[in-house]
């Protein structure tokens, strides 16, 4: 298997959004945007797959190294392999990848967050530098699309943290802010119930609803962001808002119920979401 088979295949077998999207690139801007979006399933596979914190710690110390070595001229893990050759390109650059990876440790780190200001510096980690790069690979002019990537990335991460509450709660993990657990009377011990009524609640389902909304707002302020002068070449992280809000009109229409279950949508209503966005251009 060459490295870009072996992106592809990762890639391909995550079932994500991202991947329908890459589907509408021009070849080079489609193998580097494959090869770093697997560089991140691989990281964050390293948390949700690794029971031993301690080990994944060591893994994820490995992958710095690796980064290290690979922008020194010696990558050796396929995905780096595949990588590499795109970097100067699209001006992928090693503090990128490092960033990830932080956002990665920090799950090892802490399972709470005080507020939303400290989830926002998790959300910049995983999913606002992941954003900056895709725009990069996509192909921008303007300065501004780089803040209005970083914002897309943060709503498109908050309507990971809505959808995946009880998968999260399950590895122990709760991403919405406690002081915003208290203003709804909504008691950590409660995401946690492994059983019916599995924590729903009015006040569970307020909670929601709040958080629901800032993703929106989120997701509204970042399209006020682009350039008109980018907006064609940007268009597959458009297709990935795109699917990703109607996950969260997914999620509203069923009033929230994500502690027993992932709802998701169907590969196939993802694909008409990206060619509609593809013809729609927005």
């Amino acid at each position: 298997m060459t490295p870009e088979q072996y992106v592809q295949d990762k890639a391909a077998a995550s079932g994500s959004s991202f991947y329908y999207a890459f589907l509408f690139l021009p070849p080079a801007r489609r193998a580097a945007i494959t090869a770093f979006y697997a560089f991140c399933r691989e990281v964050d596979d390293v948390v949700d797959e690794t029971q031993d914190a301690g080990v994944a710690a060591t893994k994820l110390a490995w992958w710095r190294k690796e980064v290290a070595g690979a922008f020194a001229g010696h990558p050796t893990h396929p995905v780096m392999l595949a990588l590499m050759p795109h970097t100067t390109a699209f001006d992928i650059r090693a503090e990128h990848l490092n960033a990830v990876i932080e956002g990665c440790e920090m799950d090892l780190q802490q399972t709470r967050y005080l507020d939303f200001p400290g989830l926002a510096r998790y959300c910049h980690l995983v999913a606002g530098v992941v954003g900056e790069v895709a725009s990069g690979i996509f192909g921008r002019t303007q300065p501004q699309t780089v803040e209005y990537a970083h914002k897309l990335g943060q709503a498109m991460q908050l309507t990971n943290i809505i959808r995946d509450v009880g998968d999260d709660a399950r590895r122990g993990r709760i991403y919405l802010p406690v002081n915003e657990l208290q203003q709804f009377g909504v008691k950590a011990n409660e995401i946690l119930l492994r059983s019916k009524p599995w924590g729903y609640s009015e006040r569970f389902t307020a909670l929601m609803k709040f958080q629901a909304e800032r993703a929106h707002r989120l997701y509204d302020e970042a399209f006020a962001l682009l350039p008109e002068a980018d907006r064609a070449t940007q268009k597959p992280g458009l297709m990935m808002a795109n699917i990703y809000r109607a996950l969260l009109v997914e999620i509203e229409r069923e009033n929230f119920q994500v502690l027993h279950q992932r709802i998701s949508l169907t590969p196939l209503r993802k694909l008409w979401i990206a060619m509609r966005t593809n013809w729609r251009g927005r």
